[in-house]
């Protein structure tokens, strides 16, 4: 089994885009999006991927992920059987220290929310913090991919 271990943060300001390294637009649904369980499907730069994902732990900072890449065909098909509510966002990678810095700006329903996620390979292990990092996040639901596309960023109040 693979373990996912990740903080994620606010994003304060749009330095990130001066300093990312890549870029890729990514349209992503789910087909499943329980709580504790999410099957998701991810068209990321022409390239297909199939994810399953686990329930996180107390904290947030873990959860069990699969996730192969697919053909892009069986992706834009397994598309037609997602749930309501597609993702659809702009992912820059950043460079900080020996971690990268995924910086995910949202687009439609989501528009105006920025947030950053940095993978770890322990829970306490330590990462530099790069300039546009803000408000910690880590494991408030309503930030999860899955519940934004039930519960859109514009809808909050």
């Amino acid at each position: 089994m693979s373990q996912e271990i990740e903080r994620k943060f606010l994003v304060k300001d749009s330095s990130y885009k001066d300093m990312a390294f890549s870029s890729s637009r990514i349209i992503q649904g789910y087909i499943c999006s329980d709580r504790g369980r999410t099957v998701r499907v991810r068209i990321r730069n022409e390239k297909g991927f199939l994810t399953i994902k686990g329930a996180s732990t107390d904290n947030g900072l873990s959860r069990y992920e699969w996730e192969h890449e697919i053909p892009v065909e069986e992706a834009r098909e397994l598309m037609k059987l997602c749930q309501p509510g597609m993702i659809d966002k702009t992912r820059y990678l950043v460079k900080s220290g020996k971690h990268t810095v995924e910086v995910d700006e949202f687009y439609g329903e989501n528009e105006g929310l920025v947030v950053a996620e940095v993978e770890l390979d322990s829970v306490d292990e330590e990462y530099e913090v790069p300039p546009f990092l803000g408000e910690e996040v880590t494991g408030q639901v309503k930030y999860y991919n899955s519940f934004l596309m039930k519960c859109p960023f514009k809808e909050w109040k």
